[in-house]
């Protein structure tokens, strides 16, 4: 039966974080970077103990985190298993498709609703949006949960002509690109951007994460048919349970 030892070098007995939270933190990262992919096992008790020469019940402690933030299984007489999927489909260049994927993961995570109301546009929101300086719109704030554990902090700007449709009690239903096209829109070209960012103190309250933790922030800017921008969106994901594939074609 194969399976990975974890690197050496990886716990820092100086560091003021505790022994187990950090094999945790390892294991996590060789999840998260598919060196242990879906259905493989991760080293038992003894051996995560002594390849970090630590006790057992320090390495106990450490796969039991990782069970409890749904990483792996823990059973007896099969041992630990990675469970941890990304959350994501690929996405791919085409608007279609790349719509169809953010639609099928407002499906399959739920949403909380924050606030939602109208607002003179901040200047880079109007640059975006391509509108006058405290010109008003919609600005949506939501959390995405999957598996009872928070995803992503989602905030969103809409003109306000869309005010009627995007709503607390239509976003709680329907994901907001769904509520622009049953508003009669039609959509167009779309961009967007990636970044690793460290969270600051809202986004570590919000999606229950540590202190200046690493953070996947995407920035999606929708237009119509007409080119003119109908949907800016700013989402942070948690690096610890989202990634984001694009398969690439020739």
């Amino acid at each position: 039966m194969y399976t990975m030892n974890t690197r050496h070098g990886v716990i820092d007995r100086t560091a003021a974080i505790p022994l187990y939270h950090q094999i945790f933190l390892q294991l996590r990262d060789e999840i998260l970077s598919g060196l242990r992919p879906f259905g493989s096992l991760i080293p038992t008790e003894k051996e995560l103990a002594s390849t970090n020469s630590v006790s057992r019940i320090t390495a106990r402690r450490a796969l039991d985190e990782l069970a409890q933030n749904h990483f792996v299984s823990r059973k007896r007489r099969v041992g630990t298993t990675v469970i941890f999927r990304p959350a994501a489909k690929p996405i791919e260049a085409n608007i279609d498709q790349a719509i169809e994927s953010l639609l099928e993961f407002g499906r399959v995570t739920k949403v909380r609703v924050l606030t939602v109301c109208t607002e003179p546009a901040p200047p880079w929101i109007a640059e975006a949006m391509q509108i006058k300086p405290g010109e008003q719109v919609v600005r949506a704030e939501r959390v995405r949960d999957l598996d009872g554990t928070p995803l992503s902090y989602v905030l969103s700007y809409v003109p306000e002509v869309l005010s009627r449709h995007v709503t607390r009690s239509g976003l709680s239903k329907s994901p907001i690109l769904k509520l622009i096209t049953k508003a009669g829109y039609r959509l167009g070209k779309g961009t967007q951007t990636i970044a690793a960012v460290l969270a600051d103190p809202f986004i570590c309250r919000t999606l229950g994460v540590e202190p200046r933790s690493a953070i996947l922030r995407v920035t999606r800017a929708v237009c119509d048919e007409t080119g003119k921008p109908i949907l800016l969106t700013i989402v942070h994901y948690r690096s610890d349970r989202y990634q984001l594939r694009i398969e690439l074609q020739h």
